[in-house]
């Protein structure tokens, strides 16, 4: 685009994306007292330990943000030891060392304090904040709270939650029933319709289409035949769309309810829609992206029987029987039972997050109850003291981690860890790696090759949440939506911030407020294997500069709200790129997995092995993108340890 363009969209605009030095995000008040320079060993002032250090209000490039992950692809590429200096020793050992600040980290500690009430314990974690992929945006807009997700978005499973999830859900005081029943208000963007945008690019004209079929607050229905009369399509793509939504002919005749399951698992729904449906091309890539948000892929990489088991259309003339497939232990997702109850916290599942760390160290927050937390403002120099029994430091990225003795007889763990150019080692009894189960093989080269080959297999699902606050949101009022999906745009998605009520967080009401967006794009690679595609969308990742992101918000939402009055140039206040190189679990799938291999010798199964005083967590562990896995798998890794 030419610089006549870019300061038409505003990306020479002042906006709240805080300040960037050496590449890394810190607020003002950072800056002015050298924050970004501290040395920070742990006997010293580190950031975390420093008055008003509050990364959730930072914006920019955040989620696997600038110095989060350097020390750890240096580490891989086999660098690292060249350069580093001789770890220095910390005085002192720990019960347990928990390497990653995730929900399945802060749950292992958790359940370790909970066998062990005098355990000491310590939580390693590369980022700048802790929870991991559940992350807070923290926005203050016209004096008013706005939050939004970071990362992990919702209390949300296809399976109901174990006794031991559910359990640690109820200690911490989420009722997700009577939240979703108390705290909802829908009745914020009541006769606000859902929308598609047509890229002119794909369609042959930008055009927004208002409504798609549904059931709204009165009870009418808007039907299919009157979306796509409005939409930028020939009468061939209009056909192939209607027929997809409500075709009642069998795709499949002569064949029996399993027998079609069987068929539907092994090929993609990109191909039951063109070679079963007979859509064209401009039909594809309607529903190309309909995928993206649940799986990380296209239609080109999920199973049509997946597709089927979540809801998706095209499947009303198959008359599939409910129930699962017993083909090699396959189970499409969604349709085996009626899975686990839903919330979304404001900013999403940072709030288990935040519970739990108040839980282990209970003056980091105040509060006691799941609500009340929601507003509450984290002490973050609490997280670190010396001699605390229960420990968080941050910005500490492991580069080892090794059994004293032979794993067998293990006396306990050496972990050495970088943080500000320095490198530590600190002794445990036990060690559970709760981080990204790919990078294990680095941490532990002693591992069997078996082993370290299966955790290679866990590519985890590259994705980007974004949050753009925005002025007022007249623009979608008066345009009668909530949101919109853009099936071939840079993002495939935009919506209103959720409407929720929680503790005193109080959801957005007027139109004339300011307000904060959500955008989601799914980097894809059509056609290849899923993990390289997930590899090429992590390279894309790691490659776009903030610029490029803030281009395409700026670009789309302009056109996207033509003829409404928004301008990005004049109504983006500030902007929150959450990058997740390394985002979802990767889970399954049988097009490219072998599932006649026994459930014991999966590569998350594998992979997860115990190893002398070292056990492994994690969601990729239990091959399962649900927080509900990341506490499953930490409770059993911990579990281990103390059997053993």
């Amino acid at each position: 685009m030419s610089e006549k363009h870019d300061r038409e969209l505003g990306m020479d605009r002042d906006i709240d994306r805080r300040d960037f030095l050496n590449g890394v995000a810190v607020g003002a008040a950072a800056l002015s007292s050298g924050l970004a320079h501290a040395a920070a060993a742990p006997s010293q002032s580190a950031p975390q330990d420093q008055p008003g250090y509050y990364p959730p209000t930072l914006h920019g490039l955040r989620g696997s943000h600038p110095g989060a992950f350097e020390t750890a692809h240096s580490l891989r590429d086999g660098t690292f030891w060249d350069h580093a200096e001789k770890p220095e020793d910390q005085p002192g050992a720990y019960d347990l060392v928990v390497v990653g600040g995730g929900i399945s980290g802060l749950s292992a500690a958790h359940f370790f304090r909970a066998a062990k009430p005098n355990a000491r314990i310590l939580i390693l974690e590369n980022h700048d904040d802790f929870g991991g992929h559940a992350k807070r945006n923290e926005y203050h807009l016209n004096g008013h709270l706005e939050l939004m997700n970071g990362g992990t978005m919702l209390i949300d499973s296809p399976h109901p939650y174990s006794k031991v999830a559910s359990g640690l859900i109820q200690h911490l005081g989420i009722d997700p029933v009577v939240l979703s029943k108390r705290c909802n208000r829908r009745e914020i963007y009541k006769g606000l319709a859902p929308s598609t945008f047509f890229d002119k690019q794909t369609f042959g004209e930008d055009r927004l289409v208002v409504g798609r079929e549904r059931v709204d607050e009165e009870g009418g229905t808007i039907p299919w035949t009157e979306f796509l009369a409005k939409a930028p399509l020939d009468a061939r793509t209009r056909a192939d769309i209607l027929r997809v939504q409500e075709g009642t002919t069998d795709a499949m005749p002569g064949l029996t309810s399993a027998q079609k399951k069987d068929k539907l698992s092994r090929i993609t729904y990109l191909a039951y829609l063109r070679d079963y449906l007979k859509c064209g091309q401009k039909a594809l890539a309607f529903y190309q992206t309909i995928t993206h948000d649940e799986w990380g892929t296209g239609i080109d990489a999920e199973p049509a029987l997946d597709c089927w088991g979540f809801g998706l259309p095209g499947f009303k003339g198959l008359k599939l029987e409910k129930g699962s497939i017993a083909r090699m232990g396959y189970t499409a997702a969604g349709y085996e039972d009626e899975g686990s109850p839903t919330f979304h916290f404001p900013d999403g599942n940072a709030t288990i997050a935040r519970l739990l760390v108040r839980d282990l160290i209970p003056e980091v927050i105040p509060g006691r109850t799941a609500e009340d937390i929601v507003t509450a403002r984290a002490d973050y120099s609490k997280l670190d003291r010396a001699g605390a029994p229960i420990q968080i430091r941050l910005s500490s990225t492991v580069v080892g981690a090794r059994n004293i003795g032979a794993p067998s007889r293990s006396r306990g763990v050496e972990i050495a860890y970088a943080r500000f150019g320095r490198v530590y080692r600190v002794h445990a009894v036990n060690c559970v790696l709760a981080c990204w189960n790919m990078m294990i093989p680095y941490l532990c080269p002693e591992l069997p090759e078996t082993q370290k080959a299966a955790l290679h297999q866990l590519v985890k699902i590259p994705l980007v949440y974004t949050s753009v606050a925005i002025r007022n949101w007249r623009a979608f009022h008066k345009l009668g939506i909530a949101g919109a999906s853009s099936p071939c745009c840079y993002w495939t998605g935009t919506r209103l911030n959720w409407p929720v009520d929680v503790g005193g967080y109080i959801s957005v009401r007027s139109p004339d407020d300011p307000i904060v967006l959500f955008m989601i794009r799914t980097p894809v690679s059509p056609g290849l294997p899923e993990r390289d595609q997930h590899r090429m969308g992590r390279q894309e990742l790691l490659e776009t500069p903030f610029s490029t992101y803030e281009r395409e918000i700026r670009d789309q939402l302009n056109r996207m709200l033509a003829g409404t009055g928004f301008d990005a140039a004049q109504d983006i206040m500030a902007i929150t790129v959450n990058r997740w190189p390394h985002g979802y679990a990767y889970e399954f799938n049988p097009l490219f997995d072998d599932f006649s291999i026994p459930p014991e010798r999966r590569a998350n199964v594998v992979g997860r092995q115990r190893f002398g005083r070292i056990a492994i967590a994690n969601s990729d562990s239990g091959a399962a993108a649900y927080t509900d896995s990341a506490i499953d798998q930490a409770h059993r890794a911990v579990s281990e340890l103390l059997a053993s």
